[in-house]
C-alpha cells in the first residue's frame, strides 16, 4: 500500500504508485467488438501509464493549462479518462465528467455552472457535445481525443502557486432532486482518502498485498468507479477493469476473460444475472467478493449460493464516499444492512427536528468525521451554492437524505431515500 498523508496530492501519489508497482497491470478493458474503442481489449501497466501521463502533462502545460482551470470530459468509460485525469490533476486542473446520457440542455447547464476552460470529447460524442455547447451561455473550446491536433489555448492564464491536497480535483454532479444537480467539489485529499479507506476495510473485503483485479461496470462519471475503486486500485497496486457498461450477456464472459477477483454491482444487476439460465460454469470464475448496494433482500442469499461469493452491501454518496459496509462475519444477509459506524464516520439517526430516534425506528442518517473535525474527508462543498452546503451541514452533521434504521448493536439498515429524485 502506498503511504500517503493529508498533504499528498494525486500527482505525487501516482508517481509513487508507478515506481512501486511498475510492471503490475493498472488499467484494463475487456474485449468488446460492440464498442467504438479498444475492441480487441486493452491492458497497460503502471509504468506504461506513467509514460502516457507524463506525455499528457507536457502537452497540457505547453498549451497553458494549469492551476485554476477546469476541463469537462465526455469520454464514456474509456480508460483514457483516468490517464487524462491523472495528468490534469497533477498540474492543478479540475476535471468535470459529463454523463453521456445527458440531453443537450443538461450538458449546457453543466458547462455554464462549472465554467469549464476546455471540453474533451470522444469522437463518437462530438455531435452530442456540440449540441449542448450550442445551448449553453458558456462556450468553451473543444478537443477530440485521439486525433493528435494541437490543444486549443485557454482564454485565461493558469493561477500561480503550488498544487496542494486541498486543490480542487473534480466536480461531480449529483442527481437532481427538487432542482438542478449540485456540483460537489472534490479535493485531492478527498479522492485519495476514499481510495485508502476502501483498500483498508478488511474482513471479507480484504485487498491482498499482491493486488486485485477490480471489475467495475459502473459509469466513470460516477464516484464509485472514478474515485472509490480507481484510487483503491492505484494505491494498492491493483488493476481497474473498466467495461463500457453493464450488460447481462457480457458480465460473466468479461469477468472470466479479465480474471477479475473483485466486482462492483448495483441492485438491478443481481436479478438480471439470476434470471439467466443456470450453468455449470456459474462458479467458473476468480471472484473473491463483490461490492455494491441495493440488492433485493430475497435475492441476496440466493445469489451468493449460486455464484459462490459474498455480495457486500455498502453505503456511500458523492459528498462523502468513505463507505460503510457489512463486511464482517456473520453478516446480516437479506436485511438491507450496510454496516456500523466506525471511527472517521460517526452516525446519528434523526427525526424532522434533528432529534435522535429510538433504536429500530426509521429516520434520516446524518454523519460527520468527528466532533473535532466534522467535515474531514467530505467534499469541499457545493459549487456556487453556499446556502445548500450550510443547509446540508446544519447542526454540525451532514444530512444524507437517506432514511435508515439502526439496531441496538449499531448495525444500520437502508430503508429509503428521504427525497424523491426527479
Amino acid at each position: 500500500m502506498i503511504a500517503i498523508d493529508d498533504t499528498t496530492t494525486i500527482g505525487e501519489a501516482f508517481t509513487r504508485a508507478a515506481e512501486a508497482y511498475a510492471e503490475r497491470p493498472f488499467l484494463a478493458v475487456p474485449v468488446g467488438p460492440h464498442r467504438p474503442y479498444h475492441r480487441d481489449g486493452y491492458e497497460i501497466s503502471f509504468a506504461e501509464a506513467a509514460v502516457q501521463v507524463r506525455d499528457l502533462i507536457e502537452r497540457y502545460r505547453a498549451a497553458g493549462y494549469g492551476l485554476g482551470h477546469r476541463i469537462a470530459m465526455l469520454l464514456d468509460n474509456r480508460p483514457e479518462h483516468f490517464l487524462h485525469k491523472l495528468a490534469l490533476n497533477s498540474i492543478g486542473v479540475s476535471c468535470v465528467p459529463i454523463n453521456p446520457d445527458y440531453r443537450a440542455s443538461e450538458i449546457a447547464y453543466l458547462l455554464e455552472h462549472s465554467e469549464v476552460d476546455l471540453a474533451l470529447v470522444a469522437p463518437e460524442r462530438r455531435n452530442q457535445l456540440d449540441r449542448g455547447m450550442s445551448e449553453s451561455s458558456h462556450r468553451a473550446p473543444t478537443a477530440t481525443i485521439g486525433q493528435g491536433a494541437p490543444l486549443p489555448l485557454p482564454s485565461k492564464r493558469a493561477d500561480s502557486g503550488p498544487v496542494t491536497a486541498r486543490t480542487e480535483a473534480s466536480i461531480l454532479y449529483t442527481s437532481g432532486t427538487t432542482g438542478r444537480p449540485k456540483g460537489c467539489v472534490l479535493s485531492h485529499a478527498y479522492e485519495l482518502s476514499a481510495g485508502v479507506w476502501y483498500a483498508t476495510r478488511g474482513g471479507l473485503a480484504t485487498f491482498r498485498a499482491e493486488g486485485e483485479r477490480i471489475y467495475n461496470p459502473l459509469p466513470v462519471y460516477h464516484v464509485n468507479s472514478l474515485i472509490v475503486s480507481f484510487y483503491c486500485a492505484m494505491l494498492n497496486g491493483s488493476c481497474q477493469i473498466q467495461p463500457d457498461r453493464f450488460h447481462p450477456n457480457r458480465w460473466w464472459p468479461e469477468v472470466r476473460q479479465t480474471r477479475a477477483t473483485v466486482v462492483h454491482y448495483l441492485g438491478v444487476i443481481v436479478p438480471m444475472l439470476l434470471n439467466r439460465p443456470a450453468d455449470e460454469a456459474d462458479r467458473g470464475h476468480s471472484v473473491r467478493f463483490a461490492i455494491g448496494a441495493g440488492v433485493e433482500p430475497q435475492l441476496h442469499a440466493q445469489f451468493e449460493q449460486r455464484f459462490g461469493f459474498p455480495l457486500i452491501e455498502v453505503w456511500g454518496m458523492t459528498e462523502m464516499v468513505r463507505i460503510l459496509l457489512d463486511n464482517e462475519a456473520p453478516r446480516q444477509v437479506g436485511t438491507r444492512a450496510f454496516g456500523r459506524p466506525v471511527p472517521g464516520v460517526e452516525v446519528r439517526v434523526v427525526d424532522e427536528q434533528d432529534g435522535d430516534v429510538a433504536p429500530g425506528q426509521p429516520g434520516e442518517m446524518v454523519i460527520r468525521h468527528s466532533a473535532q473535525e466534522p467535515r474531514r474527508g467530505f467534499c469541499s462543498g457545493y459549487l456556487k451554492d453556499e446556502r445548500a452546503t450550510a443547509e446540508a451541514w446544519r447542526g454540525g452533521w451532514f444530512h444524507t437524505g437517506d432514511t435508515v434504521r439502526q439496531d441496538t448493536d449499531g448495525m444500520l439498515h437502508f430503508v429509503d431515500r428521504k427525497k424523491n429524485i426527479i
